[in-house]
């Protein structure tokens, strides 16, 4: 026995020695892997490549560790448009920048306000006289968008191009609710908050469908205008209006029949795309077909850091659904905004500007950040708010404190309106032979019951917490915007505007974009000092999410991504089972005050597909297991 022991101690101490032997090596390449950054002397004379495997977005969402490592999945790429637009500009004026390159292979889109900033910077290199190239294999709107900036666009020979224009179907669960048994209750202000329009109804309101449909033909307006004045040969009405007549161009070659119609120039395989780029861009460092010389996107931002010079202006981006809490990258929590600005405050900034791409959420949260802003304010230093795609509800009420609000034509705003929705059970439960009785000592007793159902005195006070949230609102844009309450209501009531529209009614001050409206606080703001720079507010990048994706080795951008028409229809379908689970999410969360835009047309990102992948994923379990 004495012998057996000492054995077993030896093999234990040998196996606790090579556990802690692999721990050491893990943690010294876990340092290797933080500490390393892309290194400026790796930039070479060449092309700037953007291979963009994923969305274009205001705001990176920061990747869950725990469900990426278990998925052993990749996050689906996700490319911040103001470093895009950084890149582009930064490659427009070097001279060891020959040629732009799109790989749109496998690109997933982005929103509109986001693929006319970045055409813009792809506009100023052409004007520098460098080429830009785009290659794809399934264009569709958002990645015809960005092609029509490029002197040349290439497509894979078995590829397709086309153009659907801005719509979609909604969904309603009126009859869903009512098959349930489910009590759906509604509080809300205002005639057009269709935000829960498909909870209690099967379809819209003339006044919401009216509303809605004015948002859709402003963008399909813009979006022609945009990719005419940048491809001007482009037979946009053929291919978006009669899809059969430019099918059967061309002999039914579809791929010729985009030739044909303006949207493509050349067909070819990328290896010829590559042969042509190296004409301009030199060859690659390899002997591989099609290789030419390049730089990545990351090692070109580390090789042009921003330039410190000029007036300094704070940025905080207020992007995605606002919620209570401490939420984000990508979803906008009201007590982390909140607090990036109140730090802010002891860092000397010449100026804020609020950066909105959401469509709102808590009322609660996005009080906080109004707050916040406004002690900026209060110390005298000019703020502006500048709206991307969508700036509607919450997302408006965030920028009442603002001096000067900038938009797009483009832009989704308004939508000042606030609604509550809790759904009760207690007829549910009868259903399946469920009684609830009830000891009280007032009418609140044990109220609010889900299970039981709400007194009159609780649907009361819910209202009336709902109505004083409604008057909150209107009070704040009647002071910040020199508008009569009166006046507030008649364009609030939950109607959304495009942002000309917006502009007209008083709710917008000037169309511009981020830059514009950095530039506006800038000359408003003291000093001497000549131009400004920008600072994103908890703009420091966590390494721990560069490491999860280097970690992962599955490339997402396949997994989710273009493998032409169908690859993008399963993208869309991924995208609407994760807007179904939202709207799940939100008819149960059973959560406070809300001033949200449901219907506002905003863009599929990563996390539609994830939570799209994730409700498929429990659906077919609950349906087979």
């Amino acid at each position: 026995m004495s012998f057996a022991g000492k054995v077993w101690r030896l093999l234990v101490g040998i196996k606790d020695g090579l556990v802690l032997l692999f721990m050491l090596l893990f943690f010294m390449a876990l340092f290797a892997v933080l500490s390393a950054r892309p290194s400026p002397g790796q930039v070479r004379e060449g092309a700037l490549m953007l291979e963009l495997d994923g969305f274009i977005v205001e705001e990176r969402a920061e990747i869950d560790p725990l469900q990426a490592l278990i998925s052993g999945e990749a996050p689906v790429n996700e490319y911040e448009a103001s470093e895009l637009v950084r890149a582009i500009d930064a490659a427009a004026s070097d001279d060891r920048i020959k040629a732009v390159v799109l790989d749109l292979t496998t690109f997933l889109g982005g929103g509109q306000v986001h693929l006319q900033e970045v055409g813009e910077a792809l506009d100023r290199v052409r004007a520098n006289d460098k080429p830009v190239f785009a290659y794809g294999l399934a264009y569709s709107d958002s990645s015809l968008m960005l092609a029509a900036h490029a002197d040349e666009v290439w497509m894979n020979p078995l590829g397709i191009a086309y153009i659907a224009g801005p719509g979609g179907t909604a969904l309603f669960y009126k009859d869903l609710i009512d098959k349930l048994q489910i009590n759906a209750k509604v509080y809300r202000v205002g005639a057009y908050k269709a935000a829960v329009e498909p909870y209690i109804r099967s379809s819209f309101s003339e006044e919401a469908k009216r509303n809605i449909q004015a948002i859709f033909d402003t963008r399909w307006e813009e979006w022609q205008a945009h990719v005419k004045a940048a491809r001007p040969r482009a037979n946009i009405d053929l291919v978006a209006n009669n899809a059969t007549e430019y099918a059967a161009s061309a002999g039914g070659d579809i791929s010729q029949a985009a030739v044909e119609a303006g949207l493509v120039d050349k067909l070819g395989s990328y290896e010829e795309f590559g042969a042509r780029v190296a004409e301009v861009a030199g060859e690659g460092l390899t002997e591989k077909p099609g290789d030419f010389a390049q730089n990545d996107l990351k090692v070109w931002l580390a090789a042009n850091p921003v330039d410190t010079s000029g007036k300094k202006i704070a940025v905080v981006n207020v992007a995605g659904a606002i919620v209570d809490g401490d939420a984000g990258p990508g979803t906008a929590g009201g007590d982390r905004i909140a607090q990036l600005l109140i730090d802010g405050l002891d860092d000397d900034y010449d100026g804020l500007v609020l950066r909105v791409d959401s469509g709102g959420g808590s009322a609660l949260a996005s009080e906080k950040i109004r707050l916040a802003v406004q002690m900026y304010r209060d110390k005298g230093i000019p703020v502006a708010a500048s709206f991307a795609n969508v700036a509607a509800s919450g997302g408006y009420w965030v920028a009442t404190t603002s001096d000067r609000i900038f938009a797009q034509p483009e832009t989704v705003t308004g939508s000042i309106g606030v609604f509550g929705f809790l759904p009760t059970f207690e007829n549910s439960l009868g259903e399946i032979g469920v009684t609830t009785d009830r000891f009280a000592t007032t009418p609140l007793s044990g109220q609010p019951d889900a299970l039981g159902g709400f007194t009159p005195e609780v649907d009361t006070l819910i209202q009336s917490s709902v109505n004083r949230t409604y008057d909150k609102f209107l009070s704040i844009v009647s002071e910040n915007r020199a508008m009569p309450v009166e006046r507030v209501d008649e364009i609030a009531q939950g109607q959304v505007w495009d942002g000309g529209t917006a502009k007209q009614k008083g709710l917008v001050d000037q169309f511009g974009g981020l830059q514009e409206a950095a530039a506006w606080v800038a000359q408003q703001a003291e000093g001497e000092e000549e131009g400004f720079y920008l600072v994103k507010l908890g703009g420091t990048p966590d390494p721990y999410q560069s490491l999860i994706r280097q970690l992962l080795t599955s490339d997402a951008a396949t997994s989710y991504g273009s493998a032409g028409l169908t690859g993008n229809i399963a993208v869309g379908q991924r995208a609407a089972l994760g807007r179904i689970a939202g709207d799940l999410e939100r008819m149960l969360g059973g959560t406070g005050a809300q001033a949200f835009c449901e219907v506002c047309p905003v863009e599929a990102r990563a996390a539609d597909l994830k939570k799209g992948d994730s409700f498929l994923q429990g659906l077919v379990t609950a349906l087979f297991r």
